[in-house]
């Protein structure tokens, strides 16, 4: 299964996180070791559903894109 993961710049590297995958998050120095650190965090995160016999999320369709806001004041 492929999950989607959000990256964001952060003041030390990246983080990231999955929205559908709540509570599962990593982070990294480099974007490719934050997606690294990443795969590992879902692995670790559907192990531990498994052996909780809790229900393994299906991955949603995402479109992502991006809006400006208007300055107020």
């Amino acid at each position: 299964m492929k999950y989607q993961i959000v990256l964001k710049p952060t003041d030390t590297g990246f983080s990231a996180y999955s929205p559908d995958l709540p509570g599962c998050i990593s982070t990294g120095a480099t974007r490719l070791e934050c997606e690294a650190n990443m795969r590992e965090a879902i692995e670790f995160h559907l192990d531990g559903l498994r052996e909780l016999g809790e229900p393994i999320p299906q991955p949603e369709a995402v479109t992502a894109s991006q809006a400006s806001a208007a300055k107020w004041g």
